[in-house]
């Protein structure tokens, strides 16, 4: 037993963003959001963390993070096929545990979010039909002029197609690769 406390206490910035990333998977569940009461604090936080930890240099390693966590999903976002508080989600894993584990946890979180799409998808029984909702999308990816049309068709589109929580990807694929790693031993 005094082994899992001292990995705990050894690990513990890891088991903070587990905990935040589950409290965020259960709101985004339950809401479809993932909220900025949960998000910018979790962000800060790891921005001082990291300063407190290591100087200008923690610092700069953890704004590093930030912005890779933030630019892998913001194209995403801003063509309307992911929300906001998951970019920023995503942004506070970098600002915790930096840009090398956050490339790896946004790896393991795409591959269940994959899953768990097609999971849904036969699930609900209508493939064909998010087939041609998928052909359609890639389509206007192709033809649209710019980002801004792009959210605008999405967000027209929003009421009619099924929605990921994507928070409960980002927490079980975050997580799986935190054990996977040895992150949280």
């Amino acid at each position: 037993m005094s082994l899992v406390f001292e990995s705990v206490a050894e690990n513990w910035a890891v088991w903070f963003v587990t905990v935040v990333l589950i409290v965020a998977a259960i709101i985004d569940g339950a809401i479809l959001k993932v909220p900025n009461w949960l998000t910018f604090p979790f962000i800060v936080g790891g921005w001082m963390h990291c300063t407190l930890q290591g100087g200008i240099a923690g610092l700069g390693w953890s704004l590093l993070g930030t912005c890779v966590g933030m630019c892998l999903l913001l194209f995403l976002r801003n063509v309307g096929g992911m929300g906001a508080g998951d970019v920023k989600l995503l942004a506070g894993i970098g600002a915790w545990l930096g840009s090398t584990t956050t490339l790896y946890a946004f790896a393991a979180t795409a591959i269940v979010g994959g899953i768990m799409a097609v999971g849904m998808v036969i699930r609900q029984g209508q493939i064909q039909k998010h087939i041609a909702m998928a052909n359609q999308i890639l389509h206007e990816w192709k033809t649209a002029k710019n980002a801004r049309e792009l959210s605008e068709i999405a967000r027209e589109r929003k009421p009619t197609m099924m929605l990921l929580p994507y928070g409960i990807p980002m927490a079980i694929g975050s997580i799986a690769y935190f054990a996977f790693a040895g992150l949280l031993i």
